[in-house]
């Protein structure tokens, strides 16, 4: 049975031979993490090393690579970082941390579900009360939203009170986004932007010239010029230049990623001559996952 200290040294050997892409750990590099003195690490990784948990690459270049048996004693899943699932705080992803496994430890009803997660990386700045966001997993790109309400440290383990637990369905966003494409002309006055959202009862549309997308207006833009005396403004005067635009073919799981990133509320889905042949709002993501689409 492995101690307390030979399993924070695998963790953290692991940790960062995921994040060196494959290259060799020194034990002067576990040493710093750990806030250690190195030859402590030397004499354990000789213990590990006997167990079969981690073997020695010699040269210059050389140091510590953990085996499958390492992961196995970890109970976390040897698998390619790109597969792992992403922990977001505050809603920014949190660098070098991902999930190697989810365990829900109770449901007694939707209210009060509790997951336990099996972290790989550093979870020492996560503290208790830090509203969490995990995932997608990439299956079946299941999302957690949650409270830190316990940590274990000695084995990377967030006990996590969640909120929300919700399954992105696996479709792309031309199957989501509505097509009746609405879009507006760079050269007319606002007023009349305004008349067309609202007869079509809309929040935005794209602002097409020559067939390109050039930029986006919302009532909200309107909202603002109006208020400041400017509405005798055409739509290019006032309209937002920072476009993004999607293609048909993109998983919806990732055009949320877009919009929570950039913090928009809408996306302009174009076809492969990049001629916009739809739009798809948050709105649309929302009521798709909840089912109502």
């Amino acid at each position: 049975m492995l101690t307390s200290v030979q399993k924070e040294i695998l963790q953290s050997l692991i940790n960062l031979y995921r994040n060196s892409k494959g290259k060799s750990i020194k034990g002067e590099e576990i040493a710093e993490i750990m806030n250690r003195n190195p030859g402590t690490i030397r004499n354990q990784m000789q213990s590990l090393r006997s167990l079969g948990l981690v073997k020695g690459v010699p040269g210059p270049r050389g140091g510590y690579k953990p085996t499958i048996e390492a992961y196995h004693a970890l109970n976390i899943s040897a698998i390619d970082k790109e597969a792992l699932v992403p922990i977001f705080k505050n809603g920014d992803k949190i660098k070098d941390l991902n999930v190697a496994k989810i365990e829900f430890t109770s449901i007694p009803h939707p209210g009060e579900c509790e997951a336990a997660i099996k972290v790989i990386g550093n979870i020492k700045h996560l503290d208790l009360g830090d509203k969490i966001r995990v995932g997608p997993t990439p299956v079946n790109k299941l999302v957690i939203n949650g409270t830190v309400v316990g940590r274990d440290d000695m084995d990377n383990l967030l006990l996590i009170d969640t909120t929300s637990i919700r399954s992105i369905p696996h479709k792309t966003v031309s199957e989501v986004a509505s097509h009746d494409l609405i879009t507006l002309k760079p050269y007319i006055p606002i007023k009349e932007a305004a008349k067309i959202l609202s007869s079509k009862e809309i929040e935005g549309a794209p602002v097409i010239e020559n067939k390109e997308v050039v930029g986006i207006l919302t009532l909200n833009d309107i909202t603002k010029a109006i208020a400041q005396h400017n509405e005798d403004q055409k739509v290019e005067d006032i309209m937002s230049k920072n476009i993004f635009t999607v293609e048909e073919e993109l998983m919806i799981s990732d055009a949320i990623e877009i919009m929570y990133k950039n913090r928009i509320g809408r996306l302009i889905v174009v076809n492969d001559n990049q001629i916009p042949v739809g739009i798809i709002t948050r709105t649309d993501l929302l009521d798709k996952i909840a089912g109502l689409k």
